[in-house]
């Protein structure tokens, strides 16, 4: 293994200035991505989907639990799958373990989603078994991962409710689900965003100081908030 050279102190803090610089600039980009991605063009959703939860059977707009933006993760834990029915995608369980406290999205009036082709049975003891029991996890009852471009593997769509509408607003896989699993970058992903005042969205979108709406995951819904 060929070593970097050893530097003195001086020269040390001089290159990572030099790599800070690329890396403010990096954040910077990603801003500008976030605030293009809130200025995507939405599709209408016409068609009933149809879902199997731990409580019965709901439709895409249940899926939302009252909230007004939606994001789904195809979890690829299904028949034929590696290890199935005692494991699935080792990737998508890596993705799953690093998703925040669930309560930061939901604060953001945003619901997160797991759905497999695997029955609830299956996803049940899957879900013990990794610890994922704060996780909302259902299965397809249809065509849903093959309209949504994942009827294999993996993926996440963004939705968005408007008034009785639901609209796609945003897809990804591949790669890109590796910049995804914190409460910052799942947001950075949605019509709406953050909903911080610092961000570049449309005229007229939800926004407020930035930091003040944070919480421990169990504080939300408090005295503080409704203040």
């Amino acid at each position: 293994m060929k070593m970097p050279p050893v530097v003195s102190p001086e020269e040390w803090n001089a290159a990572r200035e030099g790599l800070l610089r690329k890396e403010k600039e990096h954040t910077r980009r990603k801003d500008e991505l976030a605030a293009e991605r809130r200025r995507l063009p939405w599709v209408r959703v016409a068609k009933r989907y149809t879902f199997e939860g731990p409580d019965g059977d709901v439709d895409l707009p249940g899926l939302f639990a009252g909230r007004r933006q939606l994001i789904v993760y195809r979890h690829f834990f299904e028949p034929g799958v590696a290890d199935f029915p005692e494991g699935g995608c080792s990737g998508c369980a890596m993705f799953t373990d690093n998703l925040g406290h669930l309560a930061h999205l939901n604060a953001r009036d945003t619901t997160f989603v797991m759905v497999s082709a695997a029955a609830q049975t299956d996803v049940v003891r899957y879900r013990r078994r990794m610890g994922w029991d704060g996780i909302p996890w259902y299965t397809t009852r249809d065509d849903f991962s093959k309209g949504f471009g994942v009827d294999e593997y993996f993926g996440l769509n963004v939705f968005i409710r408007d008034g009785g509408e639901v609209h796609r607003t945003y897809f990804t896989n591949a790669r890109s689900a590796e910049q995804t699993g914190t409460v910052w970058s799942l947001l950075d992903l949605t019509p709406l965003g953050r909903q911080e005042e610092w961000e570049d969205s449309p005229d007229g979108y939800p926004q407020e100081p930035p930091y003040q709406w944070w919480r421990r995951h169990d504080e939300y819904g408090t005295a503080e908030d409704a203040g």
